[in-house]
């Protein structure tokens, strides 16, 4: 029997724990520093900072811990999978050189435009004049990406002539380094995959839902929820999808000697010119975490063990329900969401994210609280299911969206 790792506190780390403890393979699941809302699925928690690769390797030897997951963006970027590899742990999650295809958007968008993967025109800038110049020449809107790690939240898209100035004025002195793309019009999806080496499995197809309110309105967050399938994603899509970008991504990965074992995620979006990278992840994302995992049928730590090992590994996943989660966050998130909101008491169907406990209570202790995920065979159905159950809990205190899955709702009644 196995002990396993997970790293990171999010209600992520909690899917991805949660289905770890599934495997009979398993015996225990610790996770540094995960959150006292964990406890409810017998996750074991390990007071240790994310980014304390010491203590964490320690930890793991103490604990006779065989393999690590590394959920979080931060950690992978420090080179959390060098430094534990290096005392010969098996660890998911890609090594420091691979993370810069999140952590450097510039990196990632020069090795798009090597490998011929089709995105955005961009330019990047550290000097405030060439910004300018080069921004005054370009078509409205104009998006404007901080470069380096953001939590979803460095993106702006410009419609006024007379806020682009200010906008890069003030992204350059809070990053240093701004990036300046083209606006695409058109669907995004979320397209996951693990990998291990060349090999690859694709998870099904997500979307997540950035802005803070319904109607995709208002600024943007770490994701207010998420679905899973998504009907309008058909095969055809993906079919293209795989031939314009998995195939030179991996291929790409390959050549520049970037392969690793862990999570690919493409930020896609499907516009009138065919399908375009908007970005790369390099971990999974969340929300979309908590709809993908509990669909899968095959032992989870057997798919990580063989994509270590860089073995095509066997999945299976559920087809016939829709999943649809909710995310539940403290109000004043993003910009500066209230703490310490005692929680009501909630159903088994939660995954938690930015909660404390005190006298066995819990509190609210971040932006995101937790997500409510349910399932059904179609995906209204999954959606009345999750707001009708979010309707029996007092959440007075607290924020979530409406219209979780409104976009395949809507072109259903047209």
């Amino acid at each position: 029997m196995a002990n396993v790792l997970v790293i990171g506190s999010g209600a992520r780390e909690h899917a991805i724990a949660a289905t770890l403890m599934k495997s009979p393979q398993v015996e225990h699941v610790y996770c540094a520093p995960g959150n006292p809302g964990m406890k409810k699925d017998d996750i074991e928690l390990a007071a240790i900072d994310e980014t304390n690769f010491k203590q964490l390797g320690d930890f793991a030897e103490n604990h006779q811990v065989e393999l690590a997951f590394v959920g979080p963006e931060v950690p992978l970027a420090m080179g959390a999978v060098d430094t534990l590899q290096k005392r010969g742990l098996k660890v998911f999650g890609p090594g420091q050189a691979s993370a810069c295809l999140e952590s450097d958007k510039t990196f990632a968008k020069r090795f798009m435009k090597r490998n011929g993967i089709p995105t955005a025109a961009f330019e990047t800038f550290t000097d405030y004049d060439a910004a300018v110049a080069y921004a005054e020449k370009q078509p409205l809107p104009l998006v404007v990406k901080e470069n380096g790690l953001a939590a979803g939240k460095g993106v702006t898209i410009v419609t006024q002539r007379a806020d682009v100035n200010p906008l890069l004025r003030s992204e350059l002195e809070k990053s240093g380094e701004i990036l300046i793309e083209q606006y695409l019009e058109g669907e995004e999806f979320s397209l996951m995959l693990f990998v291990g080496g060349d090999k690859r499995v694709i998870l099904p197809i997500s979307q997540d839902h950035k802005k803070i309110h319904e109607g995709e309105t208002g600024p943007n967050t770490g994701g207010m929820g998420a679905y899973s399938p998504v009907p309008h994603i058909t095969d055809d899509v993906l079919a293209e999808t795989i031939k314009t970008v998995v195939d030179p991504t991996m291929a790409g990965l390959k050549n520049e000697g970037l392969e690793f074992a862990g999570t690919l995620y493409v930020g896609c979006m499907l516009t009138a010119d065919g399908i375009k990278v908007i970005e790369y992840n390099v971990r999974l994302g969340d929300p979309e975490t908590q709809v993908l995992l509990p669909q899968l049928k095959s032992d989870f730590y057997q798919v990580i063990v063989d994509l270590i090992d860089h073995k095509l590994p066997e999945m299976q996943w559920q087809e016939t329900d829709y999943y649809l989660g909710v995310v539940v966050a403290a109000p004043g998130y993003p910009k500066a969401p209230q703490q310490d909101i005692p929680l009501p008491a909630l159903p088994e169907n939660v995954f938690y994210a930015g909660v404390t406990s005190d006298n066995h209570k819990l509190f609210s202790s971040g932006g995101r609280i937790f997500t409510i995920v349910d399932h059904a065979a179609t995906l209204q159905a999954a959606q009345d299911k999750v707001y009708a159950e979010l309707a029996k809990i007092n959440l007075s205190d607290f924020y979530y969206r409406k219209d979780i899955g409104f976009k395949d709702l809507e072109k259903t009644r047209v």
